[in-house]
């Protein structure tokens, strides 16, 4: 007999009912079931757990947590997709004895989290609600099944205000307490909607401890845990009763004070309210990016002993290190993964500090491929691209939303902001295509590929749908080469490179994989149909931006790039294209010019033009804009903008000023693929090459990536004007090495050295 275990997710959940009750908006109801067992606990053969919510639920068994996740069931496209999680309980039920309770705490998570930015207060709804079975399975061969209904108990918990953006209220002098009990009511959700998840849970990672406590000029208490991250700070604290402790979080110090302004409207604080005994808190419902926090309320002399951060985010293993001579690199790439930690939670986001935090389709075009080497994405990613899918599939225009899950559709934006009605847009629609390109060369996964081809073809279609007669891409607003170093802080689109040369090209780029991956999966007609696409949209771009003498219109690096990583241009084109990069590139003194578009491609099109000195100055040069820069200035996450702290150390003035967001990071794929040597020459690492290329700056560098194969290892150092190199592959893989001087050495697992001059 199939159990809850193994049966789709809305047949796991057929007889429960989604439950809500009449609590104030920012109390966290408690729903609570005492079960009279039918068999002795230690006969319990096993125990299953099916849990959903339209917010955030927490469940225990006789006051025990069911998992080790937190912010369950996570952020999905909720009309179309539901995660149903399942917990393995049979431990908690077979070793406790008596009747056994389960308790459910729902809060408001992203469901009812008043999202977006300017005023959006996004919402899905108004009523939040939790839906739960419980299937025990005893030695005997019956079972018994207890699932949410209106008979269910409720009450107000502990937690009196609960936010996303704003934080959490806990007051300890609520539990145990007999609190007034709410009704309770069933809510019709529909169960269509009810899926298995493919992506990770959210789990606890480190735990960081201060590095310093201080007062600050105007007398407030500030405490540094040394790294910008993403989670929540817990301590265990006694104090007399009813006093209040407040924590305040930001990512950045201005004027050796907390600073706050980046976050806007997100208020980012924590309250705590003593009990009189010893209180351990720990607020779950809630999640903030900081590095720093203000203390106010403390009974007696905080020290560095008294708090610890909580990092959160979603359960990644980790794939990929980097390791070189120059430690400011080093920090560079320690930025990037933290970066990715603190926005991979739950989905890709863009920041997770201020009244945003949404999964800004653009930012994970760039960095996917980056996020793919550091940890392993394939789970991560697939969930995030079914929303996506689902999205567009279902959305009025059928094109692919510039943030995924799409709550902004539900925005209540001001008279005083209006946000543009949009097409489909280069970069941001591209991840439809970019982010299943940067996981088939990953992962080599064919039936996730096949899973994400459709919302490839979706894109391409609304494309189709704007181009002009000439067959450019060149209608509509486009965020393009969103944050050009050289654009107002007011005005990011505001960017050298022309708006439709980045579209053109990037609808190239997508047409190209959408024609590869039919190719792969034998749809030959639409492999077909996307090559003429491909076709003559690199005729177009040729014909109408391209010059004679090979200047592209905007002649800026970033149009460089792309016509070059893209392959828009014959052999001619690229050298010409390629020199006269390098020639922006030394002109601009080494400081960045490019923003989302050309970013994660300028050093890459440098370094396959031969133009290697010029990418490793731009990746090491430290003046402002450039990579270093931050990290020159303490940074220890990647910035939204180049600038987002100024040299005298005051905050930029732009609107926009994350310290946490991890696009402008996507020059580590290029750190790990060229200057660490390993790229996939097959999907999935079946086949590597090795392929280092020593540079001016770095005079070693070690890496490490685990494929699926196994781990793949290189070490190489230049002395003088000999190169050496040390190679460790998994038993069996197939590899080609490629050394400095252009020789070729064809490989099979194994330890391997070579040495060049």
């Amino acid at each position: 007999m199939p159990t809850i275990a193994d049966v789709p997710a809305a047949a796991a959940l057929a007889d429960a009912a989604f439950i809500s009750a009449a609590a104030p908006r920012g109390v966290a109801p408690r729903f609570t079931c005492d079960i009279v067992l039918r068999g002795a606990r230690a006969d319990v053969v096993s125990a299953v757990l099916a849990a959903t919510a339209h917010g955030v639920y927490e469940a225990r068994i006789d006051g025990r947590p069911v998992s080790d996740s937190v912010l369950d069931p996570g952020w999905s496209a909720y009309e179309w997709r539901l995660d149903v999680d399942r917990h393995d309980v049979t431990e908690l039920v077979r070793s406790g004895s008596g009747d056994l309770r389960i308790d459910l705490l729902l809060g408001n998570g992203w469901y009812r989290g008043d999202l977006g930015f300017e005023g959006a207060d996004a919402n899905y709804g108004e009523e939040i609600s939790v839906c739960a079975a419980l299937e025990i399975l005893f030695a005997d061969g019956t079972t018994q099944r207890v699932a949410t209904s209106r008979d269910w108990s409720a009450s107000a918990s502990e937690t009196t205000r609960n936010s996303l953006y704003d934080g959490q209220t806990i007051d300890a002098r609520l539990r145990g307490a007999a609190l007034q009990p709410l009704a309770v009511h069933e809510v019709v959700v529909d169960r269509d909607t009810l899926v298995v998840p493919s992506g990770p849970p959210i789990t606890r990672h480190e735990v960081l401890h201060p590095t310093a406590v201080w007062t600050s000029p105007s007398g407030r208490t500030l405490v540094d845990f040394g790294q910008n991250l993403v989670g929540w700070v817990r301590f265990t604290v006694q104090g007399p009763a009813g006093t209040e402790i407040t924590i305040r979080h930001a990512e950045v110090l201005e004027h050796d004070e907390l600073g706050t302004r980046p976050l806007r409207a997100a208020k980012a604080t924590d309250a705590f309210i003593l009990s009189g005994a010893q209180d351990a808190f720990e607020p779950t419902l809630t999640f903030h990016g900081f590095r720093y926090i203000e203390v106010e309320g403390w009974p007696g002399e905080l020290t560095t002993s008294d708090l610890e951060a909580v990092v959160v985010h979603s359960e990644m293993r980790r794939t990929g290190w980097f390791e070189c001579s120059e430690p400011l690199v080093n920090q560079l790439v320690h930025n990037t993964v933290w970066g990715q930690k603190g926005n991979f939670l739950s989905v890709p986001t863009d920041c997770p500090q201020r009244d945003e935090r949404l999964g800004w389709t653009g930012d994970i075009a760039a960095f996917a491929a980056s996020a793919s080497f550091a940890f392993d994405t394939a789970d991560f990613l697939d969930d995030w691209l079914r929303d996506l899918h689902a999205e567009t599939a279902n959305g009025p225009k059928a094109v692919v939303p510039i943030i995924v899950p799409d709550v902004l559709k539900y925005a209540h934006f001001g008279d005083d902001f209006a946000f543009p009605d949009l097409g489909p847009t280069a970069i941001w629609g591209d991840a439809a295509v970019w982010v299943p390109q940067a996981l088939w060369h990953a992962y080599g996964d064919r039936d996730r590929l096949a899973a994400h081809y459709p919302a490839m073809v979706l894109h391409l279609e609304s494309v189709e749908r704007v181009l002009s007669p000439s067959g450019l891409w060149d209608e509509g607003f486009q965020f393009a080469d969103w944050l050009d170093p050289d654009a107002p802080p007011q005005d990011a689109a505001a960017a050298k490179a022309d708006p439709h040369v980045v579209a053109t090209a990037s609808l190239f780029r997508s047409a190209s994989f959408a024609a590869v991956a039919a190719g792969i999966l034998g749809l030959d007609s639409d492999a077909e149909r996307w090559t003429l696409l491909a076709d003559r949209t690199r005729a177009a771009f040729v014909e109408h931006y391209v010059q004679a003498d090979g200047r592209i219109r905007s002649d800026c690096s970033t149009v460089y790039a792309l016509a070059i990583c893209f392959g828009l241009l014959d052999d001619d084109g690229r050298r010409s294209a390629g020199d006269r990069l390098a020639e922006l590139v030394r002109a601009s003194g080494f400081r960045v010019t490019t923003g989302f578009a050309g970013t994660p491609f300028v050093t890459w099109a440098l370094s396959d033009t031969g133009h290697v000195a010029e990418a490793y100055g731009l990746l090491l040069e430290r003046g402002c804009p450039s990579w270093l820069y931050p990290v020159t200035m303490g940074a220890t996450t990647i910035w939204e903008r180049w600038d987002s702290m100024l040299p005298d150390g005051t905050i930029n003035t732009g609107e926009m000023t994350s310290f946490n967001h991890y696009a402008l990071g996507a020059v580590a794929d290029w750190i790990y693929q060229v200057v660490g040597g390993i790229r996939p020459a097959d999907p999935g690492y079946a086949r590597v090459r090795i392929e280092p290329v020593p540079g001016p700056g770095i005079d070693w560098a070690r890496t490490r990536f685990e494929a699926p194969a196994g781990a793949i290892e290189t070490s190489w150092r230049t002395t003088g004007d000999v190169f050496d190199l040390e190679v460790r592959l998994p038993d069996g893989l197939p590899a080609r090495i490629v050394l400095p001087d252009g020789a070729v050495h064809e490989v099979t697992g194994g330890e391997h050295a070579y040495r060049v001059g």
